[in-house]
């Protein structure tokens, strides 16, 4: 008996080295005190059994626990437990599984734990299967299976089911357990449900740092960043303990919210963590360089990153990131060397990052490099690559890519992936592979998606379907205010101006409000329907919505009045626009063009080249200028503009250009040094400045020259009516009417048919539209 006594007393006494032990975590004097109880003879003495496999898991040595939990003779409730538990933190969750099931009797902790591990592994669904399996046998869930439940819902989003919980924790009288309500608010949070989650919080009596940092958290999500810097605030005026997730939270607040507010904000928190020695923890210093790289402030980041006591991969991926988002791709190039040479291996994350920076620096070979240097590319990374060449214009690249991730690969598109394919369909005008990939987002259930949709109206308007465009748009589930636009801007691209203004009165009464883009659409329609009272009533609209400032919506403004022949408002106010961009500039100088004021155009531009750096010329405001001194006979200055553009201002001459100095010379009856100009010229199969030519020789009667011109024209556009119906003119008016004859045979001969003539009337309250032998009585009906 004092022999028993004394083992008991032996075993107590190791009993108390293996807690400390455990509470220390110190495996390797555990390992010691196990040598001790095998050589006392305790391996049969299940409590402290127990105690080693708890200190085997929780020091991370799962093998050992499970070798002990083996060899204990009466395994009870609590050696299953342990085990259990050991199984779960060593990740083999399917073990758990089977020692779950294998437990002759399971308890509600038993449950609690393996939930609890499927919960932190990331398979929610199965921890939310084992919730109901605990409850089939019959066991009431406790504060901890409450709380996994809820965080599953969170995790996946899931806010009925995770109301349904919260109904259940109502149910029992749990709702006011701190562990519950603390879940509900991170529940709430993540599934967007924020004004429950604040509701919540609002009725806690004491609220701790968990349910500050879980609302902080949702706030975030939610885009209320101002709100939840006021609530880390609040944190800190209640005395509320600040930890390091906390700290992280309200740094990623700082990351996302607005410039001044942020950099003020985030630099105290800065200080508060300098202070409160948080400065060791990884996730804290990780947060710091988000912080600052997001602020722009990049080399404030490169210190924070400096100063980090230990680095992971994602210490490096944020820093590579701050540096890729500014363009610096020899930066990144040498943080990713330094990185390797470190022992730290470059993930997907680090080369996107990589591809970013090739993207903002323009280098798109070295993008494609990365991109086919990655052995598996995420869908992010595929995406990355198409806007790439998106961007650069480089559509039929970007379409032999799309086509390779989808025919060779197999890698599934989503809604991104599909609207950059739809844009580089839109810039090539590839119509057949534009409906196929129309027809694989329908396949995906893409095509009623915001984005997507209006990519095909874009799509289908830039390769002239503009009613299969509408039918996409009146077909689209909802709308923004870029649909809209999109819509609104293809129908006046297309000329079907009115259209666009029914449109725009839509949007007006669907409760949207304009934006720069859709004033410049249907201010464009006012001006190619010539309706000066339409146009003054937008640009009304316009200063009462505050966008009259805007440099687009100004320019669209000049046009609309030069066009509706008001060019002296267009002139005042162009005068009077707060900043001018050279689409201002060259709509204003091709107002005064159109409108027979050549003088002033020249003057324009010319005051335009004495502002220096301000505005710089291109060939679209020379063809302005051209336009305006062949419409107003200023021949020789047209001849020198054309000669100046490359000795002067580094501008190729192109074919639009030599038309109109062709076309001033010709209107001159200056032929000779048409024929000059002419023999120099290298756009000789460009029918534009032929027909020019052919117009002015009609005007003037200059018969060799016409049939010159025409000759070309003939070759080069053979069914096009006009230079036969022009040649036919100019030999009518020098009464060679054998030759006028055969011009008609030689129309009929070859299938050309003379366009007929339409006008029509805008009475203010319809248009009537008449053409050449068309019967006034007709008309008048259809109108009627």
């Amino acid at each position: 008996m004092a022999a028993a006594a004394a083992a008991a007393k032996v075993a107590a006494h190791l009993a108390e080295l293996l807690q400390a032990c455990i509470t220390s975590r110190a495996r390797l004097p555990g390992r010691a005190i196990h040598g001790k109880v095998l050589a006392g003879g305790l391996s049969g003495d299940t409590f402290l059994q127990n105690r080693l496999v708890e200190l085997y898991s929780i020091s991370g040595s799962f093998y050992d626990a499970g070798r002990v939990f083996r060899s204990i003779p009466s395994k009870n409730a609590y050696s299953w437990n342990a085990a259990i538990s050991a199984a779960c933190r060593s990740g083999d969750l399917a073990g758990a599984c089977n020692l779950l099931e294998e437990m002759p009797e399971r308890n509600a902790v038993s449950w609690n734990t393996v939930i609890c591990g499927m919960v932190r592994a990331g398979v929610e669904e199965k921890g939310l299967d084992l919730c109901g399996m605990m409850m089939e046998e019959g066991f009431v869930p406790t504060e901890f299976t409450l709380a996994s439940a809820m965080s599953a819902c969170g995790s996946l989003e899931k806010i009925g089911h995770g109301g349904a919980w919260h109904a259940l924790a109502v149910k029992i009288g749990m709702e006011g357990d701190p562990l519950i309500e603390n879940a509900l608010i991170g529940m709430y949070s993540k599934c967007g449900g924020s004004s429950a989650a604040v509701r919540i919080f609002n009725g806690l009596r004491r609220p701790n740092e968990v349910a500050f940092t879980a609302m902080m958290g949702g706030l975030v999500k939610d885009g209320s960043m101002a709100e939840a810097l006021l609530l880390f605030s609040n944190m800190r005026k209640k005395g509320i303990h600040v930890d390091s997730v906390a700290v992280s939270c309200v740094l990623g607040a700082c990351a996302r919210s607005a410039a001044e507010e942020r950099c003020f904000f985030g630099r105290q928190v800065h200080a508060l963590v300098t202070k409160s020695a948080f400065d060791s923890d990884i996730h804290v210093g990780n947060s710091l360089v988000d912080f600052y790289a997001k602020s722009g402030d990049i080399g404030d980041a490169q210190k924070a990153f400096t100063s980090m006591h230990e680095r992971n991969n994602v210490s490096w991926n944020i820093l590579i990131a701050g540096y890729g988002n500014q363009g610096e791709i020899e930066k990144v190039k040498h943080l990713i060397d330094q990185m390797q040479a470190l022992g730290f291996k470059p993930d997907e994350v680090t080369r996107a990052s990589q591809l970013s920076a090739c993207a903002k620096s323009g280098d798109v070979d070295s993008a494609r490099q990365v991109f086919d240097r990655m052995p598996s590319p995420s869908l992010t990374s595929w995406n990355t690559i198409l806007s790439i060449y998106s961007q650069r214009e480089m559509h039929l690249e970007a379409l032999e890519l799309f086509k390779k991730m989808q025919q060779l690969l197999g890698v599934p598109f989503d809604r991104t992936t599909i609207a950059v394919a739809l844009s580089a369909c839109s810039g090539t005008g590839l119509l057949p592979f534009g409906k196929q990939i129309h027809g694989a987002s329908t396949r995906r259930f893409l095509h009623g998606d915001l984005f997507v949709s209006s990519g095909l109206v874009d799509m289908y308007s830039k390769c002239g379907l503009i009613g299969l465009a509408r039918q996409v748009f009146d077909r689209m589930p909802e709308r923004d205010v870029v649909s809209w636009n999109s819509m609104i801007a293809s129908l006046a691209l297309h000329s079907c101006c009115r259209e666009a203004f029914h449109l725009f009165h839509q949007m007006l009464a669907a409760g949207f409000r304009p934006t720069e883009y859709s004033y410049a659409s249907v201010i464009s329609s006012s001006a190619r329907l010539s309706s000066l009272s339409q146009g003054r009533q937008l640009h009304g609209q316009t200063l009462k919505d505050g966008l009259c400032n805007d440099v687009f919506v100004g320019s669209s403004l000049i046009d609309m009045y030069a066009k509706c022949g008001g060019v002296e408002e267009a002139r005042v106010f162009f005068d009077h626009m707060p900043s001018r961009n050279i689409v201002s500039w060259n709509e204003m100088i091709h107002g005064y063009a159109q409108n027979g004021g050549g003088a002033a155009a020249v003057e324009l531009f010319e005051e335009m080249l004495q502002r220096g750096g301000e505005v710089r010329p291109d060939g679209v405001t020379l063809i302005a200028v051209l336009t305006g001194c062949s419409n107003s006979g200023m021949v020789d200055k047209a001849t020198e503009l054309l000669y100046s553009m490359e000795r002067d201002l580094d501008l190729v001459p192109l074919a639009d250009h030599y038309a109109c100095a062709v076309d001033a010379l010709a209107r001159a009856g200056r032929f000779s040094e048409v024929r000059a100009l002419i023999q120099k010229m290298p756009h000789e199969e460009d029918p534009i400045i032929w027909e020019v030519l052919l117009s002015a020789c009609r005007v003037h009667g200059e018969e060799e020259m016409g049939r010159f011109a025409a000759e070309r024209l003939f070759r080069l556009d053979p069914v096009n009516p006009s230079p036969y119906v022009l040649l036919s003119n100019i030999y009518a008016a020098n009464g060679r009417w054998d030759q006028v004859a055969a011009i008609r045979r030689k129309m009929v001969d070859r299938g050309v048919a003379k366009n007929r003539g339409y006008s029509w009337i805008d009475d203010k309250v319809s248009v009537t539209a008449f053409m050449v032998d068309d019967d006034v009585r007709a008309v008048a009906d259809r109108s009627g």
